[in-house]
């Protein structure tokens, strides 16, 4: 029988204001403990919520840009549960009338080695609510001692409910690596998921194909993109396992542990928790404007929606649909370059840095060598330290026959291992101190082919009674001689013609 996955996830992104949700504290991540509090975050008996308006706005631009249905008037709701870090006892959100409904991303799939090629899948989302984040405990085993920060607390959160439209873990990493580089477009969300920027919770189950949904888990607080695709493919084999083995699946919350590469229990979720929603009484209903017909005066003080929606930067697959027909570039090459912030970055930069660079000799360059170099050297393409402009320089000896392949992943190389350096931090510079120019020059590549001809006699007659292929046998052995320096286009052109 074949056992078939159904995932949904939900996303917390913090959204990126100066200030709290609904105080003027700083949320700044990373300041000393407890300097980031104002007196509503402590819950000190007397203080009221004021909503802030720069974190509604990008709520409302993150909807727009995910095609959600934006709500005209939206109410906020106390969700109780009692956590130490959360002083109050309950967490404002949106329960009832969320900020928008509806709404879809779409988004392509494909890993090098996983995927034989992309495919794109889209996931419908079920709603978009603004909510504050709770604060963070901090626990001691050895002290025995639990420490409380409320730096965090009251930091804007939007919630991205997404309906359970996925089937395996690389298509639900996709999809944060997608609404990721939407949200940094937008520039609602840091998305530094090692700080809590961005957090992943997936609900998975496993039924036979024909049969009803099986019982689903959660997985809480995944950290990473990676991590994202690893939890739910473990997750949804566990499933399979206990399944085939007789057992059943309990309903219950886990967690990812990344160094076991595991799911593990944290609770079950057997008895629905009460959280006694209720209408937040202190936070009036939110009222956007969503017309453009409606007076000014009768929408005096409403964020203007359809204003917003012209705000809007391209998104990106507006950027590989630019890509694939502005620079005749394959989808998959489109792709590649987008789903790397740093990548694309680099390619546009040496692109409008002059009209004369193929675009095509720069993708291939970047992912072919760029991308290659910085995996084998198990860093991330923005961690290189090297800049567009000692790019554009090596494309550009490439391009004017200056330089081949394996020099230019030597130079390379070289800037990465010295990126610290000043001195060799120019590709020409590096080029020139090693001699690695390529030989151009016909009389050093004619010298080159003769010395090869006279030392492999049976080589060239091979080739003359027909076998071609000591052509390149013969290429090789000039190659080898000139220390992979020669032109090899015009090298295999001049043995043609000699060995005539």
């Amino acid at each position: 029988a074949k056992w078939k996955s159904v995932i949904g996830l939900e996303v917390h992104a913090q959204l990126d204001t100066q200030s709290k949700l609904f105080s003027g504290a700083r949320a700044t991540f990373g300041a000393a403990p407890n300097s980031c509090v104002a007196l509503l975050d402590a819950s000190i008996p007397g203080t009221l919520p004021v909503l802030n308006k720069g974190a509604v706005e990008l709520g409302v631009k993150t909807a727009l840009a995910l095609g959600c249905n934006v709500s005209a008037v939206s109410m906020f709701d106390r969700k109780h549960y009692f956590y130490a870090d959360l002083p109050s006892g309950y967490q404002i959100t949106q329960q009832r009338a969320p900020l928008a409904r509806g709404g879809s991303l779409s988004f392509p799939v494909f890993v090098p080695g996983v995927t034989k090629a992309p495919y794109y899948k889209t996931a419908r989302l079920h709603q978009l609510q603004l909510e504050q984040d709770s604060g963070k405990s901090l626990h001691d085993p050895y002290e025995r001692k639990s420490l409380v920060d409320l730096n965090r607390a009251g930091v804007p959160l939007m919630e991205l409910v997404f309906e359970p439209d996925l089937e395996t873990g690389e298509e639900a990493a996709a999809l944060v690596k997608e609404l990721i580089l939407i949200l940094t477009r937008l520039q609602s969300c840091s998305c530094k998921m090692e700080e809590g920027a961005l957090r992943v919770d997936a609900n998975i189950s496993v039924h036979l194909e024909g049969t009803p949904l099986g019982t689903r888990t959660e997985v809480k607080n995944i950290g990473s993109v990676r991590a994202v695709a690893q939890a739910v493919d473990f997750e949804i084999q566990r499933q399979i396992t206990v399944l085939d083995g007789g057992g059943t699946i309990q309903n219950e919350t886990r967690a990812w542990d990344s160094a076991a590469r595991k799911t593990v229990a944290m609770r079950d979720k057997e008895v629905v928790q009460d959280y006694r929603f209720m209408p937040e009484p202190n936070l009036p209903p939110l009222h956007l404007k969503l017309d453009e017909s409606v007076e000014s005066s009768a929408a005096d003080g409403l964020i203007d929606v359809p204003e917003l929606y012209r705000t809007l930067p391209e998104l990106p697959e507006q950027t590989r649909q630019t890509i694939v027909e502005r620079h005749q570039l394959t989808s998959t090459i489109a792709i590649t370059l987008v789903n790397d912030i740093t990548l694309y970055e680099h390619f546009r930069s040496i692109i409008d840095g002059s009209t004369n660079r193929s675009p095509k000799l720069v993708a291939n360059f970047l992912i072919n060598e760029l991308l290659t170099m910085a995996n084998r050297n198990k860093l991330e393409p923005a961690d290189t330290g090297l800049t567009s402009n000692q790019l554009a320089t090596i494309v550009d000896m490439l391009q004017e026959n200056q330089l081949n392949i394996q020099y230019a992943r030597r130079v390379l190389q070289e800037l990465l291992d010295h990126r610290d350096d000043n001195a060799s931090s120019c590709p020409q510079a590096i080029v020139a101190a090693n001699k690695w120019f390529l030989i151009t020059d016909e009389s050093d590549i004619r010298r080159y082919c003769e010395d090869v001809i006279a030392r492999n006699p049976k080589l060239v007659e091979k080739y003359r009674k027909g076998k071609e292929k000591m052509l390149y046998a013969m290429a090789g052995e000039v190659a080898k001689a000139s220390e992979e320096k020669v032109d090899m286009a015009r090298a295999v052109e001049l043995l043609k013609e000699m060995l005539k």
